[in-house]
């Protein structure tokens, strides 16, 4: 029972954690893409990991937290005009295929040794180079506070203080979205995700409508990565295609093309994956069940079941739980 207890408050904790709220920013900038626009964009890692580093070389080199925070989305901006610029006049399917590159480039180009200097290399970056501005933002005293079953310190790396912000940043953007998803440009981006040509006809400009929502979804990827990194380090190995995938699972999950989906595909993911690591674990360590599965095959177990449930949501619910069926197709221009 003790063992039991454990495991959903440990399954609880993750319904809040700062990498939640990261992966529902990354998430509602996802939304924007592909389920108001219709953009395939396979490579939203991408996007966080160069808001992760510009923020962290930004407060590394003397920047304060916000100037830091302002570079991590000029550096989102600028990755999805070089994206966008030369690919998005074609097929959807050439957008999935340069940002499923161009994320690994990134990655590859981070852990490499030519910019070690800056980025870190295959190590990243240390968090104790760069948490500090953030931490001294804190309104919270010292010392612990203890809230139902969770207890956590006021302020640091794994603190209430962060996971007051990161939330807070997603109430943000929750709101940003909206309200710009009811304004006459929201509603030009549905209608090109239905028909461009359409929308095209009414003399509208359909190309520099989809860099707009390209540009902005990206910009809240890049502020994803920012939540992603305040609690840990920066390692460009763990912002590769997984963390892309785990996106958009959070998305379908939730529900493309609406305001809540992406936030509660993110509590509903990770709080269950959490369930599910920490009870096969149990099971390995307490049971039989340690000759079959050992501990050291559970992230692995867990990423094939992420797979099998991203497949299962694409075949049999791809509007999730909140969405719309008949706002969804697969087979965008």
């Amino acid at each position: 029972m003790d063992e039991f207890l454990r495991i959903l408050t440990q399954s609880l904790a993750e319904l809040i954690a700062p990498t939640t709220a990261a992966y529902a920013i990354a998430a509602i900038g996802l939304n924007l893409h592909f389920g108001y626009t219709g953009l395939l964009n396979m490579g939203q890692a991408g996007f966080m990991l160069l808001g992760a580093y510009g923020f962290g070389i930004a407060t590394i080199a003397g920047a304060p937290f916000f100037l830091a925070l302002l570079v991590a989305l000029v550096a989102g901006l600028l990755f999805a005009l070089v994206l966008g610029i030369p690919t998005l006049q074609l097929r959807g399917d050439y957008l999935a295929i340069v940002t499923i590159s161009a994320a690994e480039i990134i990655r590859w180009i981070g852990r490499s040794t030519w910019l070690q200097e800056w980025t870190g290399g295959a190590s990243g970056l240390q968090g104790r180079n760069y948490k500090g501005t953030f931490q001294d933002l804190s309104p919270l005293p010292d010392g612990r506070t203890v809230i139902g079953p969770l207890e956590y310190i006021n302020t640091g790396s794994d603190s209430w203080w962060t996971r007051i912000f990161a939330w807070g940043v997603v109430a943000l953007a929750l709101l940003f979205v909206w309200l710009v998803t009811r304004s006459p440009w929201g509603r030009v981006l549905k209608g090109i995700r239905e028909d461009e040509d359409a929308v095209r006809a009414l003399g509208k400009n359909v190309y520099s409508y989809k860099l707009q929502s390209l540009v902005l979804g990206g910009m809240l990827g890049a502020l994803g990565g920012v939540l992603y990194v305040l609690p840990i380090t920066i390692a460009p190995d763990a912002m590769g295609r997984t963390m892309t995938f785990f996106v958009w699972t959070v998305l379908l999950l939730g529900g493309a093309a609406t305001v809540f989906g992406p936030v509660l595909g993110a509590m509903i993911f990770f709080g269950a994956y959490m369930f599910m690591r920490t009870g096969m674990r149990a099971l390995s360590e307490n049971t039989g069940v340690g000759d079959i599965i050992s501990t050291t095959n559970v992230e692995q177990i867990g990423g094939m079941l992420v797979g099998i449930t991203l497949m299962l949501l694409v075949i049999f619910r791809p509007q999730g739980i909140l969405g719309n069926k008949k706002e969804l197709a697969f087979n965008v221009r």
